[in-house]
């Protein structure tokens, strides 16, 4: 985070348990290259959006790496809450204003209705990437994920619990689709802005499940197979 606040500059913190060193490291820089080349174009409050988002997407996945290392599995509940967060969405979701040259104005951005756009899109990414990402994680004993949950908290078999997010999913393409017509309007020019907002979270929901059929990371080779079949051979546990 500190590359995005203080983007012209290396500012290091002595902050007791998050002192970092005197010289940048990598991602750092990185991270530094990229925001000054993005704050040159996006708008005010995009970049708010983008950098609160962030923050908490950082905050997030260092609880699960916590807990991961402490074998602590959370509650249905709780892990719903810390997956929004972690799931990497609400970050990117910002960056569809800078890449459509768009600042939605806060009369947008706080409606409820809008709120729950994106959080139905958040839902079906990070909901549907648990049962993508299952077979991989109980192979390596990572029980943080939706369907491990069900299996060890609530009676679910696997295929049960997969049926369970599976019936989520369908309600936030639902949901998505329902409050998409509900939306008012704030005068023509911003509610251009808002449909091609709206259209790009409709392009993430799309693109992640092309995606995660397309990569290696999930079904290895076999993606195109399992999506015709939607049958996955689950891999041998990694000793």
């Amino acid at each position: 985070m500190n590359a995005l606040w203080f983007n012209d500059r290396y500012m290091p913190t002595n902050a007791h348990g998050k002192e970092q060193p005197a010289e940048e490291l990598n991602p750092g820089k990185l991270a530094r290259d990229f925001w000054t080349r993005c704050i040159a174009d996006a708008g005010p409050g995009a970049q708010e959006r983008f950098k609160e988002a962030f923050e908490r997407f950082f905050e997030s996945v260092n609880i699960q790496a916590r807990a991961r290392d402490a074998g602590v599995v959370s509650d249905f509940e709780s892990y719903i809450d810390l997956r929004r967060d972690n799931s990497g969405c609400k970050p990117c979701f910002a960056l569809i204003e800078y890449t459509l040259d768009i600042d939605l104005p806060n009369c947008v951005v706080e409606h409820h209705i809008f709120q729950e756009l994106n959080r139905w899109a958040n839902d079906l990414v990070a909901w549907s990437n648990d049962i993508f990402s299952y077979q991989v994680e109980q192979a390596c004993g990572d029980s943080l994920n939706m369907v491990a949950i069900l299996i060890k908290y609530h009676g679910h078999t696997l295929q049960s619990a997969v049926d369970y997010v599976g019936d989520l999913c369908a309600q936030t393409i639902a949901g998505f689709q329902h409050d998409r017509e509900q939306l008012p309007s704030w005068g023509s020019q911003i509610d251009e802005m808002v449909e091609k907002y709206v259209e790009g979270l409709q392009n993430w929901i799309v693109g992640s499940l092309h995606w995660s059929f397309q990569t290696q990371r999930y079904f290895g080779t076999n993606g195109a197979e399992v999506k015709r079949t939607r049958f996955v051979p689950l891999l041998p546990h990694e000793v």
